[in-house]
């Protein structure tokens, strides 16, 4: 009896020990909690989802008190709370809305394969051991890692194995963007108008176009000289649109014989 009294005594003896040696730990090292950050982190969504490209809202609310990243490159924040944010930093709340819009419309009814792909699945690693699975080289791979990088469930792999894109849900955080091997997701502005090209084919000879892809741009380059507005040039086989001058006339699509050109449809 007198061991199971010793050790009860010796076990709370050494727990207010401990306590008290805690809180002088926590007093001695104790670190000011930065008034900005935590004015900061108030504007912030708490989705944690990381597309700032820093550890959670903490993380990009100690970076921008710290002039290390821009008060806008938060997508997921209403307009009230950028402007807060700028605000308190002293930074531009000027941010153009945007959402990610796939380039390609190979899918597999119209894009041919190479061959058999048994490597791995994922389109960076099909892009560096085979320069991806398409005869077009320049197409959408469609292993979906664009997908699986999404933090707002606004990406889903189509039935002809191409990413469809929602954008009530897209914030335009740019993620997907920055994990196309083949650079085909563009940042366009929710408000733009007019046409844009959905075909990165560049390859220079012109019959291997509609070999590779029913839908490839065949570089006749009939919008560029059709367009009223001149607002179209051929860039390295592609066509490129100058917003600025596109009155959206429409001529471009109605020239355009392989329907590579087609109009923005971005809801608001």
């Amino acid at each position: 009896m007198n061991t199971i009294v010793i050790t009860a005594i010796f076990a709370a003896s050494l727990a207010l020990i401990l306590g008290i040696l805690l809180g002088i730990f926590r007093k001695v090292f104790h670190v000011e909690t930065d008034v900005l950050v935590g004015l900061i982190r108030e504007t912030l969504p708490g989705a944690n989802c990381g597309a700032c490209g820093f550890p959670g809202c903490d993380g990009f609310a100690g970076a921008v008190a710290a002039h290390e990243a821009e008060p806008t490159k938060c997508t997921v924040s209403d307009a009230e709370n950028t402007k807060k944010r700028a605000a308190l930093v002293g930074g531009s709340a000027d941010v153009t809305p945007k959402v990610a819009v796939l380039a390609c419309r190979g899918s597999c009814d119209h894009a041919k394969d190479k061959g058999i792909y048994t490597g791995e699945k994922n389109c960076r690693g099909a892009k560096i051991s085979s320069n991806g699975t398409k005869a077009c080289s320049w197409g959408c791979i469609g292993f979906g890692d664009c997908v699986s990088v999404c933090k707002f469930d606004a990406i889903k792999m189509g039935e002809g194995g191409i990413p469809i894109i929602n954008w009530a849900k897209c914030t335009g955080c740019g993620m997907c963007i920055a994990e196309c091997p083949q650079m085909l997701l563009k940042a366009v502005p929710r408000a733009r108008k007019g046409t844009m090209a959905f075909c990165q084919n560049r390859n220079t000879r012109k019959p291997e176009v509609k070999k590779t892809c029913d839908w490839g741009c065949g570089k006749c380059g009939l919008c560029a000289k059709k367009c009223p507005e001149g607002a179209i040039t051929m860039v390295n086989g592609i066509p490129e649109v100058d917003y600025a001058k596109c009155k959206s006339s429409g001529v471009c699509i109605e020239q355009c014989p392989n329907k590579v050109l087609l109009p923005l449809e971005i809801p608001a």
